[in-house]
């Protein structure tokens, strides 16, 4: 165990407690617990012991960031991590810049380059166009229709979509968006169902997903349409049930059902601690592992605790974890990432997407 008359290295671990993503917050406190005993056993953080400490990353935006910066100025916060959607981050980073690292576990829409902010997640050229161009080769998906929540990530990505089928040959027939949570996602699949399309792109998060899911296959479009998303992890997948998930495809660098020795080691290791009955290990669960382990490899190479450190330490950072070799240039990583489709109620891994 970690030990320094410094006291402990406090992470705040912003993930949200409610709202439509709230299905991930179990898992992710589960795994953040994991990552913490790994990091600990390893001699923490700087020689500090590393606590991890859940913000409510569901509320406002503006309200995360308040009570972020309320806890800077008591002093009680070292860094931040944790997943929650590009909102919030954008959010946080002004009250955070100069001042602590950031490291950003979750996918969203790429372009983040702020000093002292480190982006671990996918981004849409990984994740969005070589699942494109795989579904058109393998699957002959050529029209697309795109549906989204209305904030940062799904409009952006949803713009750099528009580049990829250009790049492709891909023909985007319309897009829709739904205030995030509003519980409106009917009207998308009245859109979709309107729609020349033989592909969905879904850009929703969490429960707004799961309704789409349902209501999608309530009116029988799985068997005639293939849909595809960026941000579909485990929990979602088992709320959604196995009759609403067919012809579904995922781009993630994380799944649990990932045969891969970092991937196998942490689902050991998380049963090991939690149980066979705890909350399902899911991506969005181990991008907060990612997040972490981003902090501890950060400040080995850094060997200091000053912020500028980090800045000039962050390109080529390089470790191994569940996710394979994940490796910074800039202040964003690069990581592999795989295609998987949907079978029942857990996902089957189909190829390394180049």
């Amino acid at each position: 165990m970690a030990t320094s008359s410094a006291g402990p290295w406090r992470v705040a671990m912003v993930l949200p407690l409610r709202g439509p993503a709230g299905l991930f917050a179990p898992s992710c406190e589960a795994v953040i617990a994991l990552a913490v005993n790994r990091i600990n056993a390893a001699g923490g953080i700087l020689g500090r012991e590393v606590v991890g400490e859940v913000v409510d990353g569901g509320r406002e935006p503006s309200v995360v960031a308040a009570d972020v910066a309320d806890r800077l100025a008591q002093g009680t916060v070292d860094a931040v991590s944790g997943w929650h959607i590009s909102s919030v981050r954008r959010a946080l980073v002004p009250v955070l810049a100069g001042r602590v690292p950031y490291a950003y576990p979750s996918l969203y829409e790429g372009g983040e380059s702020r000093s002292g902010v480190f982006c671990s997640g996918e981004t849409p050229d990984q994740q969005i166009a070589p699942a494109l161009r795989w579904l058109r080769d393998e699957l002959g998906t050529r029209r697309w229709f795109v549906v989204g929540d209305d904030y940062v990530w799904p409009r952006v990505s949803a713009r750099a979509v528009g580049r990829f089928a250009r790049d492709l040959g891909l023909d985007v027939v319309g897009q829709a968006f739904t205030p995030l949570g509003a519980g409106h996602v009917g009207t998308l699949v009245d859109r979709v169902e309107r729609a020349a399309c033989d592909g969905v792109l879904m850009l929703l998060v969490g429960q707004d997903a799961v309704e789409f899911n349902r209501e999608f296959a309530r009116r029988g479009l799985g068997d005639r349409l293939v849909r595809f998303s960026p941000l579909m992890e485990e929990n979602m997948l088992l709320a959604s049930g196995a009759d609403a998930t067919t012809n579904l495809f995922v781009a993630s660098s994380y799944f649990r059902s990932l045969a891969t020795t970092g991937a196998l080691d942490l689902l050991g290791d998380y049963v090991h601690v939690h149980g066979p009955d705890a909350p399902a290990l899911s991506s969005a669960a181990e991008s907060c592992y990612e997040g972490l382990h981003t902090l501890a490899a950060l400040a080995d190479r850094a060997a200091d605790d000053r912020l500028e450190a980090w800045d000039a330490a962050v390109d080529g950072v390089a470790y191994e974890g569940p996710r394979g070799t994940v490796e910074f240039r800039g202040r964003q990583a690069r990581q592999r990432v795989h295609l998987a489709v949907a079978d029942g109620l857990d996902f089957d891994v189909l190829t390394a997407l180049p």
